[in-house]
């Protein structure tokens, strides 16, 4: 697996999440933005394990992203943030993302992993990022696939 492209393809699954009306859409990138037009969805660190099975044939990635809302109204902002982190409905972050999982036998991301799964949420608090506070949370997402590509 190619972290970057599993880094896009996380983001460009984000990009289904349908907010409120009223609500401006959810900017979704792959890497750490230098600056936040929120609400803003990111992928951050990675943890990668190798060789999870012999022969190269299977890594596991471990994406800790993000998703962040601005501050104008404390109460407003975190139910942005409650709707994205929601198991289900247009705003689910999870529902989304994981839509890109495939059908069953499918590839997932397009081709670019075998399987992923938003695994949990964490850290639902404040954040500082580029000299702005943003109410959000990390999301825990794991990535399988052949080490040998």
């Amino acid at each position: 697996m190619q972290i970057s492209n599993v880094r896009e393809g996380i983001a460009d699954a984000a990009r289904a999440v349908v907010l409120p009306a009223g609500i401006a859409k959810l900017t979704c990138t792959g890497y750490v933005p230098d600056a936040v037009l929120a609400p803003c969805f990111f992928v951050g660190e990675v943890e990668v394990n190798f060789d999870k099975a012999m022969g190269r044939r299977l890594d596991e990635l471990i994406f800790t992203c993000r998703v962040l809302a601005g501050r104008a109204d404390d109460r407003s902002s975190q139910r942005i943030i409650d709707a994205l982190l929601s198991g289900a409905g247009p705003a689910s972050l999870k529902q989304a993302i994981e839509a890109a999982r495939g059908a069953p036998g499918e590839m997932a991301l397009g081709g670019l992993a075998d399987d992923l799964h938003l695994q949990r949420v964490q850290g639902y608090r404040w954040f500082e990022h580029a000299g702005s506070t943003y109410v959000g949370a990390e999301l825990v997402i794991k990535v399988i696939g052949d080490g040998s590509t």
